[in-house]
Parts: C-alpha cells; structure tokens; sequence
C-alpha cells in the first residue's frame, strides 16, 4: 500500500506538502489500526488510501492549519472504519458461509518462501502481536462498531479516552463503558493463557503429521472433546458452511478431506502471529490454517480460510 506517486510528487497546488513526511510515517500505524478494527487487510489498504485523499483534497492552506497531521488522520481513518463497521455487517448476512478475518503471513516468511523473491515495503507490514491472533480477532467481530473502535484504540494504541470519544462521537465516560463491555466479551470467550509458541507449534506439527498420516487417533489425542473447526470459503472455494462440532466429527472430517483431496503440501507457517499450517498446490496457497491451543495442550479451535479473496498476501508469485 502506498501513496500514488503522482501526489508524493506533486500535491494539489503543485507546491511542496509540509505534512507528506508525516503521511509517509503515518501509513503503517494506519494500516496496522484499520486491520485491527475491520479484520480485512483489502479493506484497510481501501480506508488508508481513502484517508490520504481526503487529505489532499483539503486546500493548502487547510492542510497547513491542522496542527496534527497524524491525529487528523487517525481521526479521519477510525471514523470511516466506524462506518465500514456498521455496513459490514449487513453485507456479512448475506455472505456465504461463516466469515473468518483474512489471516496474515509473517512477511520474513513469505519472502523466504516467495518464487521470484517478491518483496515486502517494511511500511506495509502489519505487527504480528497478540492484538492479531486470530482468536481475539473473531471476538471482536462480535463487538458493536463502537465497541470495537473504543477497544482497539484504547486498549491496543493506548489512546486516551478523551481522543476516542472524538472518532465515535461518545463522550468520554461513554467510550470507558464500551471498552470495558469489550472487554468483559474478550473475557468470557477465552478458554485460559495457552502455552508458549513453541509448545504451539509442537502441536501444530503434530496434528499435521497425523492428518498426513490419517491417524484418527492421534487426531482425537490432539483435539479437546468440545473442539470447533469453522471454514471460510466465502462461496469462492469448497467449504463446510457451518461449524463442526466435536473432536470426533472434526478428526472424521479431515481425514476424508485427506483422502479426497489432491495432491497437495502441508507447511507450517506462522499465522497472524502464532504457530499455523497451509496447503499448497500447484504454486498456490489454498488453504489456511489457524489454531486456538489450550494450556493442556489441546486444540480448541481452528479455523481454515479457504476464500481466495482473503489469501493474496499468501501466494507465492
């Protein structure tokens, strides 16, 4: 994600912008806050863009009067992600199947696994911390809009109240109530502290190598009883459209996709900043895994995005 070229070059009045400096360093922390509130990183490329067009579609003069260029357009990108929030919800009812955040690669490893060495602008990366697991991503899709934005800016970019009130249009106190709402909603979806990642990964490569090996068994010894699996093929791609239930059924259902599906490779790969797997095929990335691991060291949730739409940071040319 950049800024186009031609307006680096050359803001609206043909004059040297004061403020491009800050827009170039801004990006990422934009990029990083629109990813964290919509869970697309499509959409959070779309609102940073639109964040610097409504900057230079301010005159000079009223570029130059905005005292913080970079709080006007954190400004202005949470509050056009308050929006994308509250339509995304309508347009997810008529979507096909469960809907799963887009996952995100490590980019060290997706350039070490790149045909043709693709590479990534260190500007356009997003964090990997805890504020992406995949886990805590799905709880927020259960947030309110408001919610949501008060949550991510407070709690994870550490904004105070008082700024946040200004992008959700809240008074202050309103904005400590919401944050804390999401909070109590993050609280009772976890199921306990997991193990360390590299405990997490050892379970992760252990239920690849018994899907490989359709080991039921062994399958059934890495799945907590109450486990779920959830798909995300978005109508694009084959997927379970509802959520499977149960160790069982999980372990049985992969094992004939195992034996159904054509020849492909399992990878371990990191996955929005823990231990996950993908499939490759014919040069292409067509499905991705993440994984909830419990402190017992049991998987507890996985989900398996399967739309093409959401895996483009991930094929490898």
């Amino acid at each position: 994600m950049s800024i186009p070229a031609e307006q680096a070059r050359r803001p609206a009045d043909g004059q040297r912008d004061p403020g491009l400096s800050t827009i170039v360093s801004e990006r990422r922390q934009l990029l990083n806050l629109a990813y964290r509130l919509l869970g697309s990183l499509t959409d959070a490329e779309d609102v940073v863009q639109e964040t610097c067009a409504r900057w230079y579609a301010m005159s000079r003069a009223q570029r130059e009067a905005v005292e913080s260029p970079g709080a006007w357009l954190t400004t202005v990108a949470g509050r056009i992600c308050l929006n994308l929030l509250g339509s995304a919800r309508s347009r997810r009812e008529i979507y096909v199947g469960e809907w799963i955040p887009e996952p995100l690669p490590d980019p060290a490893e997706w350039i070490a696994g790149a045909a043709g060495g693709v590479g990534v602008d260190p500007a356009d990366r997003i964090a990997l911390d805890e504020s992406v697991t995949m886990a805590l991503l799905v709880v927020c899709e259960s947030m309110t809009p408001a919610e949501r934005v008060a949550f991510v800016l407070h709690d994870v970019f550490r904004y105070p109240f008082a700024e946040v009130a200004g992008i959700v249009g809240r008074s202050p106190a309103a904005c400590r109530q919401l944050a804390s709402s999401a909070r109590r909603r993050i609280t009772a979806a976890r199921t306990g502290a997991g193990p360390d990642v590299a405990r997490q990964a050892g379970v992760v490569r252990r239920f690849k190598a018994a899907w490989e090996a359709q080991d039921i068994e062994a399958l059934l010894g890495l799945l907590d009883p109450g486990a779920t699996a959830v798909s995300d093929g978005g109508g694009r791609a084959v997927a379970h459209l509802l959520p499977i239930e149960g160790a069982e059924q999980i372990a049985r259902l992969y094992l004939r996709i195992a034996r159904l599906a054509p020849p492909r490779t399992i990878l371990e790969r990191t996955v929005n900043g823990l231990p996950g797997l993908v499939v490759e095929s014919e040069g292409r990335i067509g499905t991705v895994f993440a994984f909830e691991v419990a402190a017992d060291e049991r998987i507890t949730r996985i989900w398996a995005v399967r739309n093409p739409d959401k895996l483009r940071p991930w094929q490898l040319s």
